[in-house]
């Protein structure tokens, strides 16, 4: 019997700065491996994706020899995902439809593109880590910051075995919503109104506003979870996309990411379908780095304060922008999963309430026009029941992979 663990990390990537990450955290990473007291292999899949920020190649090529050392590291390009298209379609009957549907970049295709090489590489347990987070936590402790580094990996696999899958905590800044001064320019009701118009399972107007009032946006760690205390179940069974980790042995158990053409909700739509599986809820934290102003943390420099990202800042409205878009355009079908019945009457609402909030919007943000959002909510409203179909699609196609490999 090999008693060897096969441990992946699957890194779906648009910017070089997930070379920064392995550059610095390997060494920590096989520290953590030899802390099991098991033999554990670790491989990071690497799928990046060139126009998410008009990159070229080499940007993602700039991982430090020691690295390739110590980790097996596997790239997966543009040819390698053509190439195993062209394989199912000729040797195992899938449609060109299918495999593009499945594979591919985007943030669904990628993780799913991951999943189906870490299987064929027979890995055993696949944490997947963004490329704007951090393994370590920020506790506030009075007027000081505490930054406690964390075991990302060795928590996991200390918990993976005994579920199907586990998801750990975010503190930092968790959305890209930046600081907005409720006053003058916009009130209270607009803001909430725009907030419960773009809302989604994670992102909710009771949550933000508690944390711009108390904490300038900035989300902090609890120390005694930092410290790797307060392992549950979650019975509400929706999970995030990094620090998750999946258990491939049990891959009955493992659903596939969706998410429409253009929006987020990937991790959304995979929570769907985890009814039946075990979800530990690991003590470990990444910091979200959501406006990338911190990469210092990289490199060990933590910050003695954490500030406000104020909407002013270069790049934070078009950030906003963005992720206002990725989050409209998987709304309608969110809803429409959750309740069918009332699916006509709850979008009509949400588009009142993004109506009446986008004009207030806009004069807040200067810089970006928001009004798409509302024809962008009324085109996916319109395409909801194709875009259902396409989910639906896409966990049949990825149960005929599972069998295939």
């Amino acid at each position: 019997m090999n008693d060897t663990i096969e441990f992946g990390i699957g890194f779906v990537t648009g910017r070089p700065n997930v070379c920064k990450i392995i550059n610095s955290y390997y060494k920590n990473m096989t520290k953590q491996l030899e802390k099991t007291g098991k033999n554990v292999n670790l491989t990071i899949f690497l799928l990046y994706d060139l126009n998410y920020q008009f990159t070229i190649r080499t940007d993602f090529y700039s991982i430090i020899p020691e690295a390739y050392k110590n980790i097996k590291i596997k790239y997966i390009t543009p040819e390698n995902i053509e190439e195993e298209k062209k394989k199912l379609i000729s040797r195992n009957g899938f449609s060109r439809e299918e495999v593009d549907l499945f594979l591919g970049n985007g943030h669904a295709k990628g993780r799913n593109t991951i999943m189906y090489y870490a299987l064929k590489w027979k890995i055993d347990y696949l944490l997947f880590w963004d490329d704007d987070e951090y393994p370590v936590a920020t506790v506030k402790e009075e007027d000081k910051l505490l930054w406690i580094p964390q075991d990302n990996l060795l928590r996991h696999l200390e918990h993976i075995g005994d579920a199907d899958v586990t998801v750990g905590y975010h503190c930092g800044y968790i959305s890209p919503i930046p600081y907005v001064e409720l006053g003058e320019e916009i009130v209270e009701e607009d803001f909430k109104n725009y907030i419960e118009a773009i809302s989604n399972e994670v992102v909710s107007w009771e949550s933000i506003k508690h944390k711009m009032i108390d904490n300038n946006g900035i989300t902090y760690a609890d120390k005694e979870i930092a410290e790797g205390k307060g392992l549950y179940e979650l019975k509400e069974k929706w999970v995030v996309g990094s620090t998750l980790c999946l258990n491939l042995t049990h891959i009955d158990r493992i659903p596939a990411f969706y998410n429409p053409p253009l929006a987020r909700g990937e991790d959304t739509f995979f929570s769907t379908l985890l009814k039946e599986a075990k979800i530990l809820k690991v003590p470990v934290y990444h910091f979200h780095d959501g406006f990338l102003k911190y990469t210092g943390i990289i490199k060990g420099r933590y910050p003695k304060k954490l500030r406000k990202i104020k909407i002013e800042e270069e790049n934070i409205e078009s950030r906003f922008l963005k992720a206002s878009k990725g989050w409209i355009k998987y709304k309608p079908l969110l809803m429409y999963i959750q309740d069918k019945e009332n699916y006509k009457e709850n979008i009509k609402e949400a588009i009142e309430k993004l109506e009446k909030s986008v004009p207030k919007i806009n004069k807040l943000f200067e810089s970006e026009n928001f009004t798409d959002l509302v024809k962008d909510l009324k085109e996916y409203d319109k395409n909801v029941e194709k875009h259902y179909k396409e989910y639906i699609k896409t966990n049949e196609i990825w149960n005929k992979l599972k069998n295939v490999i």
